[in-house]
């Protein structure tokens, strides 16, 4: 990989709260488990999520005397696209893959980076008020009526991008936070995602659900593939963990020499 461009997977939502530097932490770490070379930029210098889940995982391998695999990461200090460009390249040299946090709000840095991505995702809670940013649905009918402009813009710039250099933007919807005890909306929520993915051509895979022990995880840094350092786990975190490997494994990333097989992922 040293002489191509790494896979870029950049994770955007122009709503916060849905979960999107939880679940980019969790794949990058993921990634870096199964031994591939990643490579890690935060885009939001304020909320910086990303940049402090490293750190608090970094100390906690400090304090521990242990080593927990990690992505080299940056967080974007440049403020024009030019800088953007070689903080990127300067993170991405040598990687298998480069993963993108950007902010929960509509971002200049956030749409250059999403119109250059390979895979796109993007997280949503599983309710219709987040669904709104991607498509409007009918009141009585739950139909869609329309597209939201987020779902627009992404469209147009996968247009453009293949007709730019041939390259196919794969953009993934990421179901997070379905609430298993509220079926009726469930079934209502994906009907209309499988309906808006057949017009506009981005594919759904289920995320992770609300549970209390990701929000845990983050003043140690550390994740549910962790497990020599996370003491007895109970079946809610055995779930969880199960939860991640079928995340990650739904994003359908290339494979690459010398890393393992993304059936190992969490094994035991």
């Amino acid at each position: 990989m040293a002489n191509a461009q790494p896979h870029l997977i950049v994770f955007a939502n122009e709503k916060g709260g849905t979960g999107k530097s939880t679940t980019a932490v969790h794949t990058a770490i993921a990634l870096t488990t199964l031994g591939h070379r990643v490579g890690m930029i935060d885009l939001d210098p304020r909320q910086r999520t990303v940049t402090r889940y490293m750190e608090n995982r970094a100390e906690t391998a400090r304090r521990r005397g242990i080593e927990l695999p990690a992505p080299d990461f940056a967080v974007l200090k440049g403020d024009s696209i030019d800088a953007l460009e070689a903080e990127s390249a300067a993170v991405a040299a040598g990687k298998d893959f480069l993963i993108v946090d950007t902010p929960g709000r509509d971002d200049a840095f956030a749409r250059h980076m999403a119109a250059r991505a390979n895979t796109l995702v993007t997280p949503m809670n599983d309710s219709f008020v987040d669904f709104d940013l991607i498509g409007q649905v009918d009141a009585e009918t739950f139909k869609v009526r329309r597209l939201s402009f987020y779902s627009e813009l992404i469209f147009e710039a996968r247009k453009t991008r293949a007709k730019a250099d041939g390259v196919s933007i794969d953009w993934v919807v990421l179901r997070n936070r379905v609430q298993h005890h509220d079926a009726r909306n469930k079934k209502r929520v994906g009907d209309a995602l499988m309906e808006l993915s057949r017009r506009v051509g981005f594919r759904v895979i289920p995320g992770l659900s609300e549970r209390v022990i990701f929000r845990e995880l983050f003043p140690s840094g550390l994740t549910l593939l962790d497990k020599g350092h996370l003491g007895d786990l109970g079946v809610s975190h055995i779930a969880a963990r199960q939860e991640l490997r079928e995340m990650v494994s739904g994003l359908a990333l290339p494979a690459h020499d010398g890393a393992a097989s993304m059936d190992m992922l969490g094994a035991a």
